[in-house]
């Protein structure tokens, strides 16, 4: 399939592997280089015992044509459709043909080229575990002495990390600069600047290390990868795959840092040709429909979902566009348009904002929330789709989609005061309430969506509620605890983020002591008394607090 023509006006180019959903391709582009290759190794005791470790009978009576569809019930999100199987036996019955011809080595040489382009461009990272240990045994198989075999072996490190019950690889190299840019911005929003200079000079540091700045090889169009000079991963700059989401996270926290305008308390700010850059990504990510997808465009047709072989996840043969990813956007270059606004951007910055504002308005669910792909799951959906809609100046007052979601929330406050959703409703798309006590990010997800919907002028109780709920709940050595699972990917693979349950906490209880107890209101702390709207992580707090600064 690497073979085939990419272009779209051959009909069959759509199906072309580079239109597929990153982590998609790049996954099986490896596996089919060692399938196609047959790549094997001589059977010694340790492969005997793997063997008799992975399969419940003996190996060498597994019937693999039948094995494709055994898969453990509580495993099966995804079941094969009959065209499936059917592709699947039919390839299955003629690929062997192939073995040894020009076009399978033609192939083969394809798949390895992109194989050490995805290697060198990522530093041997790669872009996630799976397709970094299946490349570095592409890289053995072709060459065992091979320096880009060597170049594999350290940073297999990257991945690996002891728990309590043992070894375990993550599912990325980390999620450095998104917990970094969370944290930036809490801190920022609560007014904690003083007590955490040090800790925000430090990030800062980060952030600034973390952009990329340097694109990738050329010609990108060869090797299908989108832009990424300016962007953020959601990582370290060695990772280097760029992600709108990330990359507009990075951006407000370097953009709320640089406005404090006081580079002895937190360091120097990036220079306006660097934020440029990551606003040229940003707008690069919007899809026909107005919403942004993760690391690329959507570059195919939804429906090619129908081939996904993946039978425990969801959603990944194409990149779609996601209310997380269109908000973070939308939020993003709002704020850039407040403080640097008149630039040679600007008018694409408008027009980006009102398809963007339209898809956001458009997938709202009727019962006024939105579905969350990457956190558990409608509430953080919804915090993400209020807060974009609250960037252009919507309010629980003025705006009815807005109302909608605060009364979803509203309605599923629990009579501990918080909020808590199980991880049931990614897979089901249904709200499912969790059993047990409330969990602290959810509720620190549901107090940020109703105060940026001003929901406190409105009915200050629920704030009420919830902010005892995490005071109550936090302990004595100021953490909170870790609770149930909060990150999602995929519709059925659950994340751990062990730094949410302080981030959100401490960003929302800040909030909540600005606006209910001190009565800020956007007008109050903004230096511009005709521009109102709230700007979520990137809010107007910074003006006030460089104001003070240099007072």
């Amino acid at each position: 399939m690497w073979l085939l023509p990419y272009n779209k006006w051959t009909g069959i180019g759509m199906l072309h592997p580079g239109r597929y959903w990153c982590h998609c391709r790049m996954v099986y582009l490896p596996m089919s280089y060692i399938y196609g290759l047959r790549g094997t190794c001589k059977e010694t005791a340790l492969t005997a015992a793997i063997r008799a470790e992975l399969y419940p009978m003996p190996y060498d009576t597994i019937d693999w044509n039948a094995a494709r569809n055994q898969i453990a019930k509580e495993d099966l999100y995804y079941p094969h459709p009959l065209i499936q199987d059917i592709l699947w036996w039919s390839l299955y019955q003629a690929e062997g043909l192939l073995l040894g011809s020009r076009l399978r080595k033609a192939a083969l040489k394809e798949c390895m080229k992109h194989i050490h382009y995805e290697d060198e461009n990522t530093r041997y990272v790669d872009i996630g575990p799976v397709n970094k240990v299946i490349n570095m045994l592409c890289c053995w198989f072709e060459d065992p002495d091979s320096l880009a075999f060597k170049k594999h072996l350290p940073r297999v490190h990257d991945y690996l990390w002891v728990a309590e019950d043992g070894m375990k690889m993550q599912g990325y190299n980390g999620s450095q600069l998104w917990d970094t840019s969370f944290a930036v911005q809490a801190m920022l929003d609560s007014g904690l600047v003083d007590v955490a200079a040090n800790a925000l000079k430090k990030a800062h540091n980060y952030i600034e290390q973390s952009q990329v700045v340097q694109e990738a090889d050329p010609p990108l169009s060869a090797y299908y990868r989108h832009i990424s000079k300016g962007a953020w991963p959601f990582s370290t700059r060695d990772h280097g795959w760029p992600i709108s989401d990330c990359t507009s996270e990075g951006f407000k926290a370097a953009l709320g840092l640089a406005a404090l305008q006081n580079p002895d308390l937190v360091g120097e700010g990036l220079s306006l040709e660097r934020l440029e850059q990551a606003v040229e990504v940003i707008l690069s990510y919007q899809n026909r429909d107005g919403g942004m997808a993760t690391y690329e465009n959507t570059r195919s047709f939804h429906a090619l979902e129908i081939i996904n072989p993946a039978e425990t996840f969801g959603d990944i043969v194409v990149d779609y566009s996601y209310v997380e990813c269109t908000s973070a956007c939308v939020t993003a270059l709002t704020a850039f348009q407040k403080l640097h606004p008149g630039t040679k951007l600007s008018s694409r910055i408008k027009s980006c904002l009102d398809k963007a504002e339209s898809f956001i308005r458009r997938i709202q669910r009727p019962d006024g929330s939105w579905y969350g792909s990457w956190g558990v799951c409608f509430t953080y959906g919804t915090w993400f789709g209020v807060t974009a809609l609250a960037s252009g100046g919507a309010t629980a007052a003025n705006d009815e989609s807005v109302r909608k979601a605060c009364s979803f929330l509203v309605e599923r406050q629990r009579l501990d005061g918080g909020w808590g959703e199980s991880y049931l409703s990614c897979q089901d798309k249904a709200y499912s309430q969790l059993e047990g006590d409330s969990h602290v990010v959810n509720t620190a997800w549901a107090m940020m969506a109703l105060l940026a919907a001003d929901y406190h002028t409105v009915d200050p109780k629920p704030l009420h509620k919830a902010a005892v709920y995490l005071m109550r709940s936090q302990q004595e050595s100021g953490d909170w605890p870790q609770q149930h699972i909060s990150g999602v990917f995929n519709r059925n693979c659950m994340i751990t983020y062990a730094n949410y349950r302080n981030i959100f906490p401490i960003w929302a209880l800040g909030l909540y002591r600005r606006l209910v107890l001190q009565g800020m209101t956007r007008a109050s702390s903004s230096s511009s008394t005709d521009d109102q709207a709230w700007m979520c992580c990137m809010s107007d707090f910074f003006v006030a607090s460089a104001q003070q600064q240099q007072r």
